[in-house]
């Protein structure tokens, strides 16, 4: 198992239970290596703070979180942050590429700050730039590329260090229809492609019809989970139906 969390709790507030909220109430899921799986919900559903927590930038008032059978509680500060580089992989809406550094230099980016050699970071951001057909933008800044190729860009440099699993934020959320469309594809081509594990959240419906399965969570518990059975077509309506019946976003 790549992912595993059992009786997730996240409580935020002080000492007084009247001032206290409860984000997540007790959530176990389980992420098998080469799946796309889909977290959607209602806003304020708890969904952020569970991606903050998988990803180990924020704590679990209790429970546990196990990425390649590790428990990343027992890790300390510095531990972590290495664990972190080596094993998830970050999509973010808002790209988080640096301005001031090339399309190949953010693609490299973490295998700079883990001391690699120039040749190894050559040869893999090659290899993987040409995948999602970035590389003949590699000495552009991120200012003079579309949305679409700054947020490949974010894909590759979240794959150059080879990780177990890739935490997506919202990747759509900031992109156009055909952006988005485009951004999907590559998502699909990298977990069919490459094998990469894959745990999204998200608000879009779309976006979601591209998983293998979806995870729905209202007020911070597991609400319920469907599977992709047939066509993508045919699943993008059942999320729709199920975000209906939550009271959930049918963006």
């Amino acid at each position: 198992m790549v992912l595993e969390t059992k009786g997730l709790i996240k409580v935020y507030g002080g000492k007084n239970e009247s001032n206290t909220t409860n984000a997540l109430n007790g959530v176990n899921i389980k992420v098998k290596r080469g799946e796309f799986v889909g977290v959607m919900g209602p806003s304020g559903s708890g969904k952020t703070t569970l991606l903050n927590i998988l990803g180990g930038i924020d704590k679990a008032t209790s429970g546990e979180v196990k990425i390649n059978g590790k428990n990343i509680d027992d890790l300390n500060k510095n531990s972590l942050a290495l664990f972190r580089r080596e094993n998830i992989g970050y999509i973010f809406q808002d790209f988080n590429l640096l301005d001031s550094l090339t399309v190949k230099e953010n693609v490299m980016l973490p295998m700079i700050l883990d001391g690699n050699r120039s040749s190894k970071m050559e040869n893999k951001s090659k290899v993987i730039m040409e995948f999602f057909d970035i590389y003949d933008i590699g000495d552009k800044y991120p200012y003079n590329i579309s949305g679409g190729q700054q947020q490949r860009t974010a894909i590759c440099r979240a794959l150059i260090n080879d990780p177990v699993i890739v935490l997506a934020d919202e990747p759509t959320g900031n992109l156009d229809s055909k952006s988005s469309n485009n951004v999907m594809d590559n998502l699909k081509r990298m977990n069919e492609g490459r094998g990469s594990t894959i745990l999204m959240v998200t608000h879009d419906a779309f976006a979601a019809s591209f998983c293998h399965r979806v995870i729905f969570i209202k007020d911070g518990k597991i609400h319920m989970e469907i599977m992709k059975k047939k066509n993508r077509k045919e699943f993008f309506d059942r999320i729709l139906d199920c975000l209906a019946v939550m009271g959930g976003d049918r963006r």
